[in-house]
């Protein structure tokens, strides 16, 4: 039996349109890259998708079970260890890990997706070697996860990070009375400003077209003046919103993650939208795109079996 086999770990990241799994060895190099389409609304098939998931990398792994971390979205509850706040609604309400812990016959690990997301970047990615490293997703909704010293920070609610479902700060006039309900049950949540179906919203309310975040991306590139406001707009609100946490966090490094973040002004334009609303006569910010892309997830959700995120 190999060392790499021996020190694998399996990572799982459970998302609304795909679930993604990967499986490192003890040195973090990828041994085997997994991708399918997610069961829609259903539980139980999910949770059977998983499970074949891992079957298939027990056996890269020379048939030896390996430490298992899954990413998803919203968080466990550490009153009831059931699922709340996910977005993928079929989750909320189960007991996930111990429907999984039954189904794989081992002990797994639970994280919100934002926080496996932080741990990747903050371990060997773009924030490594940061004492405090805040990393957000802006994409089909809006996360955040924050390392400090090496750890993840859930605090003892597990809610730390939950940028995306704080109301939008400094709003103006026609932000304040036309915020739009989100599927939290609340109104006005940054996640309905700033996630990309907010950003395809905001656009058909100001000019009647229903464009996607990319579409409206690349239409400003080619000089629409419409699609350039709107992605003005959406900066203003990212910068408000990123300012307020900054802040209280002060963090030495930010990471953007998500699909909005690739696109090219917004990570190159967001401190001059962000300045303004520091509390500070110094502004110096240190925001960056992820090392591992679209895998960071994954791969902060093999790590946490590390003894350092435990």
């Amino acid at each position: 039996m190999s060392s790499a086999s021996q020190n694998s770990m399996i990572g799982i990241d459970l998302g609304g349109s795909k679930i993604s799994a990967i499986l490192l060895d003890g040195h973090g190099n990828t041994r085997k890259h997994l991708r399918i389409a997610t069961p829609r609304n259903d539980y139980r098939a999910t949770c059977a998708a998983i499970k074949e998931l891992v079957a298939t990398l027990d056996k890269t792994n020379e048939g030896r079970p390996a430490s298992v971390g899954i990413g998803i979205p919203g968080s466990c509850s550490p009153a009831t260890n059931l699922i709340r706040n996910a977005n993928s609604t079929c989750l909320n309400g189960k007991d996930l890990k111990q429907d999984l812990e039954h189904l794989l016959a081992r002990p797994v690990r639970l994280a919100n997706d934002a926080d496996c997301f932080a741990i990747s970047e903050a371990t060997d990615g773009a924030g490594r070697g940061k004492r405090t490293v805040w990393c957000l997703i802006l994409g089909t909704g809006c996360g955040s996860g924050i390392v400090v010293g090496g750890r993840l920070h859930s605090g003892p609610l597990s809610v730390a990070g939950e940028w995306g479902h704080n109301p939008l700060p400094w709003p103006t006039e026609n932000e304040y009375h036309n915020a739009d309900p989100c599927w939290c049950g609340r109104s006005g949540c940054i996640e309905t400003w700033l996630s990309g179906p907010a950003l395809s919203a905001d656009h058909q309310h100001a000019t009647g077209n229903l464009k996607s975040a990319e579409d409206i991306g690349a239409a400003a590139a080619a000089g629409d003046a419409a699609a350039k406001a709107t992605l003005q707009r959406h900066l203003s609100r990212a910068g408000r919103a990123m300012a307020q946490v900054i802040n209280i966090l002060d963090p030495d490094v930010i990471v953007m993650g998500g699909g909005l973040s690739q696109m090219p002004h917004l990570v190159r334009d967001l401190p001059a939208a962000i300045a303004p609303h520091l509390f500070s006569d110094h502004v110096a910010l240190d925001i960056c795109l992820p090392r591992w892309g679209d895998d960071s997830g994954v791969r902060g959700a093999a790590r946490l079996w590390v003894p350092d995120q435990a």
